[in-house]
């Protein structure tokens, strides 16, 4: 199946992309700061936020590689990045 431009895989389409484990930093949404956008989703170059609700988005840690690509370009600030303690 061929991707169209601008698509993205979803998470978990092969078993060897799970970039999660080398992570430093993981996003923490914020459900009050949020407004919907989807930009952190649309964004993300693993795909792995999932809307769960209007303002309310989660990110996939087994994919998510901290990159802080959302937590940059969200509108809302609703966003931060944490230091993961491994």
């Amino acid at each position: 199946m061929p991707l169209n431009i601008g698509c993205t895989a979803r998470p978990g389409r092969g078993r060897d992309n799970k970039t999660g484990s080398w992570r430093v930093f993981y996003p923490i949404f914020s459900k009050e700061k949020c407004t919907g956008c989807g930009i952190c989703s649309l964004i993300c170059p693993e795909g792995c936020i999932e809307r769960i609700d209007e303002k309310e988005y989660i990110p996939d840690l087994d994919y998510c590689k901290g990159c802080g690509l959302c937590a940059e370009e969200c509108p809302g600030e609703a966003i931060a990045m944490e230091k993961e303690e491994k």
